[in-house]
């Protein structure tokens, strides 16, 4: 399908003024700017599943604040947020939902003929796609799509750098590919070439491999597939070079699309271009995302896994005799000034308050150094407000750790389960008035070593008593 002549949406795009408007109100003005250029003159496929990091980059962009743009413009309707499963091999996505309740815990690629349990941090994307109240663009009607081009927009995840020669390298390894409307059979007839032949189709995720060796044959052999809605489990024939006849069954009640590819070299190049994407994991760390999307992340009994998370925990020291000293409404007024700083510091390291316990903060990271760099404005910024104060009362308690963990839906709120939560909230517990404690898998992290050294600080180890782990835990203070 061809891309939409541009009076098709200029009068949807007049409707979406006012949403742009709003959008500036909330969100930095270049972002803005780029993204309704975007909207307005990019080509179809550029308005599809957009990577938003890649974005960044190209119109030299801040990650964070186009992250936060686009969310804002999900909110608003400009765009519909997607959560893609994705293979970890070639990148296909194995799954696509509107959030992370769609997302189960085994996924299996038929392409790559294996298993997964997806992880946050490596697995699952986030994309945005243009609203059809805003344009109207050709994946909106995915039936339409020809096989390249739903391979394009709708297949790969936005983690696959594709080529600008991608659809004169597809005609290389493709010996063919056939559209089969639902209900309907056709026939393919090849000569088969020595090496291994794929049969996939991106809309079932159907895959047959053919072995192809031994000495070539003149013999016609014959094979059938059939499509259906249910995912059949990969199999492999052996065959000699020469003609084969496939007959291709679609049974299900939607298109099917099998091609068959030449998996070498040439295919592995064009799928292993790589180039970073969204992932859930930033997200959820993500204080603008937490501040829309609070309630509608995962199901009650849902559990994601993610392989790294940096998290720290505050608390202030004396806060009761801080009520006591200065008065309830002096101490309330300084406490809710010392949550405000904080917020903002863990926001612009990218991070996110997950909850507030009492005067206490847990927040979440996606790296260590993101995690250190915050606790050390943290405690600077609670010097400076300690001097225009002129009281020496907020007097913060820090302690970092870095690990796996369990992302949960815990009291109506997307929450984090596990040791790793455990041991940072401990070893916050361990620090005395302004402080900050942390664990090896912090500070041996290369970039959080290096801002160590950059501001000349050099850690001192210490061996601790953590309660709920065995033996005892090397704990550093930052001095």
């Amino acid at each position: 399908m061809g891309e939409r002549p541009r009076a098709h949406y200029l009068h949807t795009m007049s409707e979406a003024d006012p949403l742009f408007a709003t959008l500036r109100q909330s969100a930095d003005a270049d972002t803005v700017a780029a993204i309704e250029r975007l909207v307005r003159e990019a080509p179809d496929r550029d308005l599809c599943r957009i990577n938003v990091l890649a974005f960044a980059a190209r119109h030299g962009l801040s990650e964070q604040r186009v992250i936060s743009a686009f969310l804002h413009a999900a909110r608003l309707g400009l765009f519909e947020l997607s959560w893609n499963v994705l293979c970890p091999s070639c990148s296909g996505v194995l799954d696509a939902g509107a959030s992370l309740k769609s997302v189960r815990n085994q996924e299996y690629c038929a392409f790559c003929n294996a298993g997964y349990e997806p992880t946050l941090d490596e697995t699952v994307e986030v994309t945005f796609t243009v609203s059809p109240r805003v344009r109207h663009i050709a994946a909106h009607s995915p039936d339409e799509l020809s096989f390249h081009e739903y391979l394009r927009q709708l297949f790969f995840g936005s983690g696959v750098d594709l080529p600008d020669d991608y659809l004169q390298r597809m005609d290389r390894i493709m010996l063919d590919a056939i559209e089969l409307p639902a209900g309907e059979k056709a026939q393919v007839s090849l000569q088969l070439p020595p090496g291994e032949i794929v049969l996939f189709d991106p809309m079932t995720h159907a895959a047959h491999f053919f072995q192809v060796k031994g000495e070539p044959t003149a013999e016609r052999r014959t094979t059938s597939i059939a499509y259906s809605k249910v995912k059949a489990p990969t199999e492999t024939t052996e065959l000699p070079p020469g003609p084969l006849r496939i007959t291709l069954d679609n049974r299900s009640r939607e298109r099917v699309l099998p091609g068959l590819w030449i998996s070498g070299h040439e295919m592995h190049d064009l799928m292993g271009r790589r180039r970073p994407f969204l992932t859930a994991k930033r997200l959820l760390t993500n204080q603008t995302f937490r501040d829309l999307y609070r309630t509608d992340t995962l199901e009650i009994d849902q559990r994601l896994k993610i392989t790294s998370l940096t998290f720290l925990f505050t608390d202030l020291k004396g806060s009761t005799d801080l009520y006591e000293r200065v008065g309830d409404l002096v101490a309330f007024d300084l406490v809710q000034t010392h949550f405000k700083v904080l917020n903002e510091i863990v926001a612009d390291e990218g991070g996110a308050v997950v909850k507030t316990i009492g005067d206490a903060v847990m927040a979440t990271f996606p790296t260590p150094d993101r995690g250190l760099s915050a606790a050390l404005k943290m405690r600077e910024a609670m010097d400076d407000l300690n001097r225009r104060a002129n009281t020496g009362d907020l007097l913060l308690k820090i302690g970092l750790h870095e690990g796996p963990c369990l992302a949960v839906n815990l009291n109506e709120r997307q929450d984090y389960f596990g040791q790793t939560v455990n041991i940072a909230s401990r070893v916050q517990g361990l620090a005395d008035a302004r402080s900050i404690l942390t664990t090896a898998p912090v500070v041996k992290h290369p970039e959080a070593a290096a801002i160590l050294r950059a501001g000349g600080l050099n850690p001192t180890a210490e061996q601790r008593a953590v309660r709920g782990v065995a033996g005892d835990v090397a704990v550093y203070e930052i001095p």
